[in-house]
């Protein structure tokens, strides 16, 4: 059992020197839209979009569980132009098994997010019970969420964007919400089973079989810049959804973030949560994932260190298990129940591994420093930063500024400070 402390006995303790580090200031495309609600009427206004709500009809409204930019505005303005159209919206939510994979969880995530029946001005209609449509030529059962599977209309908001355990043409956005978003917990375990590196051919059938069963309206993509903000926001109808999302998916992993270094010794990553990345910290800024998937374009990195889960994440620590060293204060806060009921669905099982646990951050940092295997003590090469979606401003150690200095895209911005760290 562990207590309220970690006694080890460590050859030597923990007392390691550590270099200086630098604030660094990284500079990425920062375009971003000026006014969301302006973005998200015009997308209406198309012929294709606003003629597909009709007077009378009840629209579902789908929404996930990822922290998405603007996401209670877009969806309060998409709410406010169906009813501007004489529909009926409610929203649901399309998550999968998040939020515990309960009613009342899944409705609490919305509510996070500022998503809530005041709020938006229309119904949240949230339940765990699916509808099963036809199936795949394989066999493979497709499941829609019971409120939805009635509606007149479905629309679904979600981010497009790189996924973080599997690569194809098409990987986490509209397609993602429709196949397993909203087939709940039933849909997300069935299709997880047979692998995530399928996903890329497997989720567009999906989607293909629930857009031919039931009247899916449009998609609004949203995309966003390296610094967590929405550059472009468009509806997609069901006949070109697979098409122009492959297409807004390609440019979306040419506008995420990046750590510029080729060799980190050790990262620290201050938060983690289910609002910063399905992963808790995204792979496609680490490059690390779990055990049984393959290398991930990013930097080499020896040690990961986490301090924190986010607030908004509510205890779900999935993805914890990819780090190596935690400290007893993010321990404490993992809620058990709400991240098993997430990486069991995963089928990733190591996501849920517990790492490491030290009494300190800073007791977590040194121990990350003194098991980095051939690194000369005070040389170590550190790269701490606050979250893998904020990478705009991150500190790095004195050993690495040559190479921060040789970057176009890189600054140093101020002199040297020690390493400090809040408890």
């Amino acid at each position: 059992m562990i207590g309220d402390r970690i006694e080890t006995n460590i050859s030597g303790g923990l007392d390691v020197p550590l270099p200086k580090m630098y604030p660094v200031k990284v500079s990425f495309d920062t375009t971003a839209l000026d006014d969301i609600e302006d973005a998200v009427r015009t997308e209406f206004q198309r012929n294709d979009i606003g003629s597909s709500i009709k007077p009378g009809a009840s629209i579902a409204v789908g929404c996930g569980s990822r922290g998405i930019a603007n996401m209670a505005l877009v969806a309060k303005t998409a709410v406010a132009e169906i009813k501007k159209r004489g529909a009926h919206p409610f929203i649901f939510p399309a998550m999968g098994s998040h939020g515990g994979a309960t009613v009342e969880g899944q409705t609490a995530v919305l509510a996070g997010y500022g998503i809530t029946a005041e709020t938006m001005g229309c119904p949240i209609r949230a339940t765990m019970e699916t509808v099963q449509l036809s199936s795949l030529k394989d066999g493979t059962p497709v499941f829609i969420d019971q409120y939805a599977s009635a509606a007149d209309g479905i629309v679904l908001i979600n981010r497009i964007k790189p996924h973080t355990t599997f690569r194809g043409v098409i990987e986490s956005g509209i397609v993602k919400m429709m196949s397993i978003g909203m087939g709940k917990i039933k849909a997300a375990t069935c299709y997880h089973q047979q692998g995530m590196d399928i996903f890329g051919e497997l989720l567009p059938k999906v989607a293909n079989v629930i857009m031919e069963e039931r009247p899916f309206l449009f998609g609004i993509g949203l995309l966003e810049n390296a610094l967590d903000q929405t550059a472009i926001i468009e509806a997609i109808p069901p006949e070109t959804l697979i098409e122009r999302e492959t297409k807004l998916q390609a440019i979306s992993k040419q506008m995420i973030g990046k750590l510029f270094f080729e060799e980190i010794d050790v990262l620290i990553i201050d938060e983690m949560g289910k609002n910063i990345s399905g992963a808790g910290f995204d792979p496609n800024i680490t490059g690390r994932n779990h055990r049984d998937v393959g290398h991930w374009d990013g930097p080499a990195i020896k040690r990961i260190v986490v301090l924190d889960l986010t607030r908004e994440t509510k205890g779900n620590a999935t993805g914890l298990g990819v780090a190596d060293v935690i400290t007893m204060k993010l321990y404490r806060q993992i809620d058990i129940d709400s991240t098993y009921a997430n990486v069991i669905t995963s089928a990733y099982l190591d996501g849920a591994a517990i790492p490491i646990i030290m009494n300190t951050a800073m007791e977590a940092v040194q121990l990350a420093v003194k098991t980095s295997i051939r690194v000369k003590e005070g040389f170590c090469r550190i790269v701490r930063i606050k979250n893998t979606l904020e990478l705009s401003e991150i500190m790095v150690s004195e050993p690495m500024i040559e190479e921060v200095e040789s970057h176009p895209q890189m600054q140093v911005q101020g002199a040297a400070r020690p390493l400090q760290i809040d408890e």
